[in-house]
């Protein structure tokens, strides 16, 4: 019996994740399988992989054939590289203390570079949280001072409003004061313009 390493769909519609199984290659997808090695989800960043090191290493070396996405998680986990060198080992070309230590350094290195990356996503999400608090803070500090400009002038107007009327009452009162003051001379002066022309005539008569 031909057997494959592949993937079984599990979750919501755009939230899947998938089990890592061991199955028949001519069973469904998602049909019956022989055995469930890991998880892996990649809605995560970076995607979560979860697996049976030993149990994924057993089936590879009996020839369970892995689908191409398989094939990749197999070879991020370090389970190919591992069947490598202990292939390797068998054949007489490395020694196992050689093949372990490879290994070993193989997978320094890669929990670096996976904890690298998760430091990186980690501080841009902090990064960008600050910034996006800034700019809230700015938009505020704007609002405020719209507000405060709008409602300033508003409390200034009331005075000049009552200073242009005190001013336009008080030039009222000299206009109708001005008219008043010239007609007095003008009603003295009537009396001796009248005056004048009596004072003639009795001459006139005298004579």
């Amino acid at each position: 019996m031909a057997t494959k390493i592949r993937l079984q769909r599990h979750g919501k519609k755009k939230a899947a994740f998938y089990h890592i199984v061991i199955a028949d290659e001519r069973a469904k997808r998602d049909g019956k399988f022989i055995e469930k090695i890991g998880v892996y989800n990649p809605n995560t960043d970076p995607a979560t992989i979860d697996i049976k090191f030993e149990r994924a290493l057993h089936w590879v070396k009996v020839g369970a054939q892995p689908t191409d996405t398989a094939r990749a998680i197999l070879s991020y986990k370090g389970v190919l590289l591992k069947n490598h060198l202990d292939k390797g080992v068998a054949k007489g070309a490395i020694s196992e203390a050689d093949a372990a230590k490879k290994f070993e350094a193989w997978m320094k290195d890669k929990d670096a570079k996976i904890t690298g990356k998760a430091d990186n996503l980690a501080k841009a999400k902090a990064d960008a949280a600050a910034a996006q608090l800034e700019k809230e803070k700015e938009q505020n500090v704007a609002k405020a001072a719209a507000v405060a400009a709008k409602d300033a002038p508003v409390a200034e107007e009331a005075p000049v409003e009552e200073a242009t009327e005190e001013v336009l009452a008080a030039e009222s009162e000299a206009a109708a004061e001005t008219p008043a003051a010239e007609d007095a001379p003008a009603a003295e002066e009537a009396p001796a313009a009248e005056e004048a022309p009596a004072a003639e005539e009795a001459a006139k008569e005298e004579e």
